[in-house]
């Protein structure tokens, strides 16, 4: 656990470190480029995940983990090589090439570390752990941004990127001990919670779209991503909104980086206090399904406290509380719904759902926002439009809080008694049926 904390700390601070200039640099060319190089992203998702899905296949666990994290570490190389060697190229085409790349790198980098996670861990030590366990993603998040601010000015910000680079080689360090430290188990063990492990030295084999195919198939794994699709829709909508706000408060490019790094900072403060207080306590107690439910709640009654105050102080209230929900609640207990599918589905479907799904409702909410803005209409119809959304991602939310539970109960049941014939009753016990979906 303390291993897989670590490697969380470190993927995080990695993505802080260059989250505020992101956000900023998106902006240079207006608010409307955001939602142009949302789509962007989505289709640069979709593009990379059959690629993605071969590796999978191809190599070995941590070969595919290494070579996934090499790519952006290469990548950070050659934009600290740019800005070093040829700065006057530097503009807002790169700047907009930069957005897109960090919303891939952001997706990836966080989907290989849960998926690892949900590889090592069970269903019932994810319940337990995975809450304290980003702990460590969160102390990444607030010490990222405060590393930035401590090195950008003696080091400059090209050599940031370099910074960052030693952190995902230390989070790469820490798969390598994850896989050793959390050894596969035994094949004759017939508990479910063994069944998503394999040897390292097995591939998981299957074609590179399987992940999707996977996603469609099966009705958990599409209520999964239309959680997720639902999630984002709304999340962006305040994405938008906030930089509407900021836009009108300051035309600044420096202003604005530090805005976002303040909102960034505060936020994961409350995060860190929901993990150490109140995450673990309420998935014990009450399941995946209310932990899921939690989220669109908050979010319905800050859009409506947003619909009655209007100011920025309650939006920035509203996104913060959205945020430190979603990452200190919502997280934990939407990647324990993972553990108790099959091993390909763990990394394939997970990456197709953590990755274009995720960016695919970037989209939506995007231009649900814009055609609002277009179309002259009021914070009202926004209300209107979130509120049955947050309806709908609660009964979905206690649907897969369920569905997990079933899942469980079904793999750990016991074998089926042998009739007097010496055949089995039905098509054979739980485990065995799962194994060998797993193994197709």
């Amino acid at each position: 656990m303390l291993i897989a904390a670590l490697f969380f700390f470190f993927v995080l601070t990695a993505l802080m470190l260059l989250r505020p200039a992101r956000d900023a640099l998106g902006m240079e060319r207006g608010i409307e480029s955001i939602r142009w190089l949302f789509i962007g992203t989505a289709v640069f998702t979709l593009a990379v995940n059959p690629l993605f899905g071969w590796l999978v296949s191809r190599l070995r666990r941590l070969q595919f983990i290494g070579t996934t994290y090499g790519f952006f570490v290469l990548s950070l190389v050659g934009f600290w090589a740019l800005l070093m060697f040829a700065p006057d190229s530097v503009g807002q085409r790169s700047g907009q090439v930069f957005f897109v790349w960090y919303s891939v790198f952001n997706l990836f980098a966080t989907m290989v570390f849960w998926a690892l996670l949900a590889d090592r861990f069970t269903s019932d030590q994810g319940k337990r752990f995975f809450a304290l366990i980003s702990v460590g993603g969160t102390l990444g998040a607030i010490f990222g941004p405060w590393l930035t601010s401590q090195l950008a000015r003696p080091l400059g910000t090209p050599n940031l990127l370099l910074v960052a680079c030693g952190f995902l080689l230390l989070a790469l360090a820490m798969a390598w001990l994850l896989v050793r430290a959390a050894p596969d188990r035994a094949p004759s063990d017939t508990s479910v919670e063994t069944t998503g492990f394999a040897s390292e030295g097995e591939r998981i084999g299957g074609s590179a779209w399987s992940g999707l195919r996977a996603v469609f198939r099966s009705p958990y794994l599409t209520g999964i991503a239309g959680y997720i699709l639902l999630m984002t829709v709304v999340a962006t909508l305040v994405y938008f909104t906030r930089l509407q706000m900021v836009a009108q408060v300051t035309d600044d490019t420096d202003a604005r980086t530090a805005i976002f790094g303040n909102i960034d900072m505060w936020t994961q403060v409350a995060v860190l206090v929901l993990q150490l207080t109140l995450t673990g306590n309420i998935i014990k107690r009450f399941g995946l399904g209310v932990a899921l439910a939690i989220l669109p709640a908050a979010t319905a009654l800050g859009f409506i406290g947003l619909a009655v105050y209007g100011s920025f102080v309650v939006l920035i209230l509203l996104e913060a509380t959205n945020r430190a929900v979603q990452r200190g609640i919502t997280r934990p207990a939407r990647e324990a719904l993972f553990t108790v599918v099959s091993r390909e589905e763990k990394y394939k479907a997970k990456a197709f759902i953590d990755t274009f799904i995720y960016r695919a409702g970037d989209v939506v909410g995007a231009q649900t926002e814009g055609a609002f803005g277009r179309l002259g209409l009021a914070m009202g119809a926004l209300i209107g439009a979130v509120l049955p959304l947050a309806l709908i991602w609660v009964a979905l939310a206690i649907w897969l809080g369920r569905a997990q539970a079933r899942r469980v109960e079904q793999l750990t049941a016991p074998a089926a008694p042998a009739a007097s014939d010496g055949a089995q009753f039905g098509p054979g016990p739980p485990v065995a049926r799962a194994r060998t979906r797993a193994a197709r």
